[in-house]
């Protein structure tokens, strides 16, 4: 009969600890009525108690700090700190000790010890001890695997690890819209929702726009000559409360002059997301690339570079047009026709040239028109033609107009 031998215990114990912030101590208060049979005794009993604070006894909040008794939850963006300790526990000195802490991801295995190279000798009673630091960048199950090498007195090579699984859960949801103006500029609206069950300071939330845009935070106004915050003083996010961040995209000069490259999915850029939880816990999230689909216009696009919001009955006034060739490849030549409508009226030549316009390039038109009847009349009734195609291109409701009687005085 064959007999298995036992099982070698090996000489040397890992243990592994999570790092993490302490947290606010809590008890129950207990409490009565003096009137009731305890008398004031529960009250003294929390008196006496050194974990409540004095003169506020009756608060669940203490003044003193519990270290963590589980894992804990980890959220991605955090950075997750572990303490490793190889402890000598036999009376003999272990040689050659080789200490490996790798992080298993469902994507990629990390690296996560300081040093690689292996300690010469390991005394009894004695430790090697290791802090390690990842930042969480992946949701999911996560894998710390620990490996321990090392060499006995009588030059037998040992090996064991250990492993612990941990999951990684997502602290924010995250939801955009955009929308398009009739000029070039887009707004981002970000939708921030704070899904985890303790609140969270905003420390940041900005967008770092593409090669492409500049961007303006819509997110403050001005009080006495300063910036307040919308969101007033206080930046909390409680557990499921959403916060909305307005964002203003303006294409650069040099690519709003090329109107053929900004066509079709084009990058906005990122948004960059930073926070801290209880007793200052850092996290910070970056979405990958926003991208919108951009608005077609078609072979021309006409657009407004200015326009006066209010003008008077009958008198003439004066706007000016954009003209863009959003071809690649192809010269336009064209032909500009004003057609009249029941309330405006254009004053110059209908059916002028306007000459060659070459690919995704454009060209700017002063116009003069008048309204015979008040209130917010639509802009109507340009046509442009281009005689090499023999093709028309209609431009109905451009812009609105507020139209008053010439006895009320319009601010310039």
């Amino acid at each position: 009969m064959e007999v298995n031998p036992p099982k070698q215990e090996h000489l040397l114990a890992l243990k592994v600890m999570r790092l993490t912030k302490p947290t606010l101590f809590t008890n129950i208060p207990v409490t009565c009525e003096e009137k009731d049979l305890p008398g004031d005794l529960f009250n003294q009993l929390m008196r006496d108690d050194p974990s409540t604070v004095n003169g506020a006894e009756i608060l669940m909040l203490g003044e003193m700090l519990t270290l963590p008794q589980n894992f804990g939850n980890i959220f991605l963006g955090e950075t997750f700190s572990s303490y490793i300790s190889v402890h000598n526990d036999s009376n003999q000195v272990v040689k050659d000790i080789l200490v490996k802490a790798d992080l298993q991801t469902s994507s990629q295995r990390l690296n996560l010890s300081a040093s690689n190279a292996a300690v010469a000798e390991l005394k009894p009673d004695c430790c090697i001890d290791d802090v390690i630091h990842h930042e969480v960048k992946e949701i999911g199950t996560h894998i710390l695997v620990c490996a321990v090498s090392y060499t006995t007195q009588g030059g037998e090579k040992m090996y064991f690890r250990k492993f612990f699984k941990f999951q990684v859960l997502k602290p924010l949801d995250v939801k955009t819209k955009f929308y398009n103006a009739e000029t070039d500029e887009v707004f981002l609206e970000a939708q921030i929702q704070n899904i985890t069950t303790s609140p969270m300071f905003m420390e940041k939330v900005s967008l770092e726009p593409s090669i492409m845009y500049n961007v303006t935070e819509l997110n403050s106004v001005s009080q006495a000559g300063e910036c307040v915050s919308t969101f007033g003083s206080r930046a909390y996010l409680q557990p499921m409360d959403t916060r909305q961040y307005l964002y203003c995209l303006k294409p650069k000069k040099e690519f709003a002059e090329k109107a053929g490259i900004i066509k079709g999915v084009t990058v906005i850029g990122k948004l960059d997301i930073v926070w801290k939880t209880n007793l200052g816990e850092r996290g910070r999230l970056q979405t990958s690339q926003l991208q919108r689909m951009a608005p077609g216009y078609g072979d021309v696009r006409l657009s407004l570079e200015a326009i006066p919001d209010t003008v008077n009955l009958e008198e003439p006034f004066h706007i000016t047009c954009k003209i863009t060739n959003c071809s690649s490849e192809r010269t336009m030549d064209l032909v500009l026709e004003m057609c009249n409508t029941n309330s405006i009226h254009w004053c110059g030549i209908s059916g002028r040239q306007l000459g060659k316009l070459n690919p995704s390039s454009s060209l700017c038109l002063a116009l003069t028109l008048l309204s015979s009847v008040q209130g917010l009349q639509s802009i109507s009734g340009l046509r442009l033609t281009d005689t090499f195609l023999k093709r028309t291109y209609e431009y109905d409701d451009i812009a609105q107009v507020c139209v008053v009687s010439s006895t009320i005085q319009v601010e310039s």
